[in-house]
């Protein structure tokens, strides 16, 4: 099965943190927490569409700056998403600029900025260039069972959990995958090509079996189809499985409470990027900061049943030191029952 997502970190262990997420076949990127992302190039940058950050600490925010200077002049769109107050601070941003000269610009750069309240609700505010990105559109609107964004492909969960303020774990989940027979393709003499990923993304969207559908591809300078209903197609070559699912967690307290919104969240995730700030031998040190230890996050890990775990967010204080913290958290995770 090739996967929907490439997640990648962008940054080393010890940086600032920023996961992005390229979604292949969509000519479009995802971006966990928004640190400092000046290793991404601009032709990344400007795939990005949406932004779900856990909290605005300036290591987890303060990418924000690169982000809108790279967009700014195109027209596009960025949805950002974050804690309670998150839209006051993406206002406060804004207008912490000049703005006016964007009134003639010929293209409206738009942020559009939620917030995950508590008890199900959210809040969204647009921000447009051409109106020197003044606060509009406000709206309040629910959130049922905590999916904060839902495109046909994939949707993104999330839950408020404590960090001394809140802040936002994350699960990136795609809907459903389609894997295309390859022998079957032979036997009907298709060749594999672009339309493949119509057939796919037809399917994807629940479209009717009997619409037609046209297979295509090239042979030489021409073009040749074949047309068949999108169910024939559907039942002879596709098998449809369960998506991926990646978990996104950083900067929380170790409790009982955070522990048990995790699981609800995470539960079975498929890869794990989980922070791993200290070793278990400062575990007070990590409690004053309301972070995890290697060790934490592996007992996590295994908890919540995901099949990989990744750490990141390591404190600088362990420089030199990152085989021992990656070590501590594969031994926890093994030992609480999680996968080798």
């Amino acid at each position: 099965m090739r996967p929907l997502f490439r997640p990648a970190l962008v940054n080393d262990p010890y940086g600032d943190p920023a996961l992005f997420v390229d979604c292949l076949f969509e000519r479009r990127a995802l971006l966990f927490d928004l640190g400092n992302i000046l290793a991404l190039p601009p032709r990344k940058i400007l795939r990005i569409t949406d932004v779900f950050v856990s909290h605005a600490h300036m290591d987890h925010f303060m990418g924000f700056d690169w982000l809108l200077r790279i967009g700014l002049g195109r027209d596009r769109t960025v949805s950002l998403f974050g804690p309670a107050g998150f839209v006051a601070q993406v206002e406060h941003k804004l207008a912490a600029y000049t703005w006016n000269l964007v009134t003639s610009y010929e293209t409206d750069f738009t942020v559009l900025a939620t917030e995950l309240l508590p008890g199900g609700t959210a809040r969204r505010a647009a921000f447009h260039c051409r109106e020197a990105f003044r606060r509009r559109h406000d709206e309040d609107f629910c959130i049922p069972d905590g999916i904060i964004h839902d495109s046909p492909l994939f949707r993104v969960h999330a839950a408020i959990l404590d960090h001394g303020t809140p802040c936002l774990g994350y699960l990136l989940e795609e809907k459903r995958h389609v894997n295309i027979w390859k022998d079957r393709l032979d036997e009907l003499g298709l060749p594999v090509g672009p339309w493949l990923r119509e057939l796919k993304q037809a399917i994807l969207r629940d479209e009717p079996e009997d619409a037609p559908f046209r297979a295509w591809w090239r042979e030489g300078e021409h073009i040749r189809s074949q047309m068949r209903p999108l169910g024939d197609f559907k039942n002879r070559l596709a098998h449809i499985v369960s998506g991926e699912r990646i978990g996104y967690v950083t900067d929380i307290a170790f409790h009982e409470d955070n522990v048990r919104r995790l699981d609800a969240l995470l539960r079975g995730a498929d890869r794990l990027f989980i922070e791993t700030c200290f070793l278990d031998e400062d575990a007070a040190r990590a409690k004053e900061k309301r972070h995890l230890t290697a060790r934490q996050a592996g007992w996590i890990a295994a908890r919540v049943h995901a099949r990989q775990v990744i750490p990141f967010h390591i404190s600088p204080l362990y420089r030199g030191r990152e085989d021992a913290l990656r070590a501590e958290l594969a031994t926890a995770f093994r030992s609480s029952g999680g996968a080798s």
